[in-house]
């Protein structure tokens, strides 16, 4: 029985977002091609090659990167936060499930969805540029874990915020300049010492680079950086996600 309504939260949270295949897939697949009108063919006029990948290809790993994270993130803190405001939250709380089971539930479907739009992302942009992939189990399982850190950083921010506006924080102001400060669209070698040296501060550097390691078979750092670096984070974010969920932080009352 526990298992069966651990299958039934997951299958919940699955529906919820499949009901809006236009804001689910349509979205990121128009986002994806204006990245490439905008950046791969304007930009890719004057840049050609990066390290003799075709510009509109060289950023194909980062976009999907992007898409990964945004969706992976939005897909818990939205639907745990409705559910606080809701109330509905405390039927989950009092149920047989465990709190593993619960975390999971909310972090797998989370990392389909995630999947889900980079593999959309990824097929539209590939249209443009090339269906080849140069070591897919690296690049499914950095994406993987990029889903899982940043699903479980969601449930952590639905937890601690007290409106919309503080769920919206953490992706508008951390997550996407993060992101895009992290190598989507530039490689660090191009880029002066000082900035250089900001960029290889930046973890999501890391991730994208290792993505793009994956996809392309080329990299900025090692390879295995971006692997280590979502370990640590996918055992941070779960950690404190398991704990305040396990407390009832801003859940009980």
């Amino acid at each position: 029985m526990i298992g069966l309504g651990a299958r039934t939260l997951f299958v919940k949270e699955m529906r919820r977002f499949l009901r809006v295949p236009g804001q689910t897939l349509l979205s990121p697949l128009i986002t994806t091609t204006l990245y490439f009108v905008v950046f791969g063919w304007s930009l890719g006029g004057r840049l050609r090659e990066i390290e003799g990948v075709p510009y509109a290809r060289y950023i194909v790993p980062g976009l999907v990167t992007l898409g990964v994270v945004s969706n992976a993130f939005l897909n818990t803190a939205s639907s745990l936060f409705v559910m606080k405001l809701q109330g509905t939250v405390v039927d989950i709380l009092v149920s047989p499930l465990s709190y593993a089971e619960i975390l999971g539930a909310f972090v797998l479907a989370a990392v389909a969805r995630g999947l889900l739009v980079g593999g959309v992302m990824w097929l539209v942009a590939a249209a443009f540029s090339g269906f080849g992939v140069a070591h897919p189990l690296h690049a499914l399982l950095l994406l993987v874990l990029v889903a899982v850190a940043f699903a479980a950083l969601g449930f952590m921010t639905a937890v601690w915020a007290a409106s919309f506006e503080q769920v919206n924080f953490f992706p508008t102001f951390i997550i996407t300049p993060l992101t895009f400060l992290g190598g989507v669209f530039y490689s660090a070698r191009m880029l002066p010492p000082a900035l250089r040296t900001f960029t290889f501060l930046n973890p999501v550097f890391y991730m994208v680079d290792g993505v793009r390691y994956g996809m392309l078979g080329i990299s900025d750092a090692s390879p295995l950086a971006g692997v280590a670096i979502l370990v640590v984070l996918c055992a941070a974010s779960l950690g404190g996600a398991y704990a305040m969920l396990r407390t009832g932080y801003r859940l009980r009352g």
